[in-house]
């Protein structure tokens, strides 16, 4: 008797240690961070709403230069109908980026998903990337004009393409997103090295 239930409880031990093992070697989901990937892309989308509204009042008529800085920093109020820096595919234009930008939002929110916990800058990069698409794409599915461009700087002639504040948080996040991935790359590829000289 004593031997039998020796042997259920070690068996009862080794069954409730196999699923936590598997649990732990399972990736763990951001949900846990919606603060930071919702927090991100509230502000910067609140922001540019904002912004734009505030640029449609009060930089009218279009194309009319405001001076902030000089001619170096202004605001002048223009209409894009396409992508960034003139992009577009002429009379398609606002449905075929409109199309992009859903199926580009499915795949960061993917990416969210499955961001481990804690990557917080991993998940930083995801929130400003798709508060800065969702922005944009707002714009053209309220007005066939297209999305509202307003920060103007250059020198003279030699100007930037005008943008928003939903594009500086594309470019950020972008950019954020690609130094992410590289790391994890690079940390990757050490593990493997370390595992192969074991």
């Amino acid at each position: 008797m004593p031997g039998i239930a020796l042997n259920a409880s070690s068996a009862r031990k080794m069954q409730s240690k196999k699923p936590s093992s598997t649990v732990s070697a399972m990736p763990v989901a951001s949900s846990s961070n919606p603060w930071v990937y919702w927090g991100t892309l509230g502000i910067v989308l609140v922001v540019d709403i904002i912004t734009k509204a505030i640029a449609e009042y009060a930089l009218l008529p279009m194309y009319t230069p405001h001076p902030i800085i000089g001619e170096y920093f202004r605001f002048t109020l223009v209409y894009n109908p396409g992508a960034a820096f003139g992009i577009h595919v002429g009379g398609y234009s606002r449905i075929f980026f409109t199309v992009l930008t859903l199926v580009a939002l499915v795949v960061l929110w993917r990416m969210y998903k499955a961001t481990p916990e804690g990557a917080i800058p991993r998940i930083l990069s995801l929130g400003l990337v798709s508060a800065g698409a969702l922005g944009n794409l707002l714009d053209r599915l309220r007005s066939e004009r297209g999305v509202v461009d307003f920060i103007d700087i250059g020198l003279g002639a030699h100007r930037w393409p005008t943008f928003n504040v939903a594009d500086i948080a594309v470019s950020t996040g972008a950019f954020l997103l690609a130094w992410v991935l590289y790391q994890e790359d690079k940390e990757a590829a050490r593990s493997v090295v370390t595992a192969g000289k074991e």
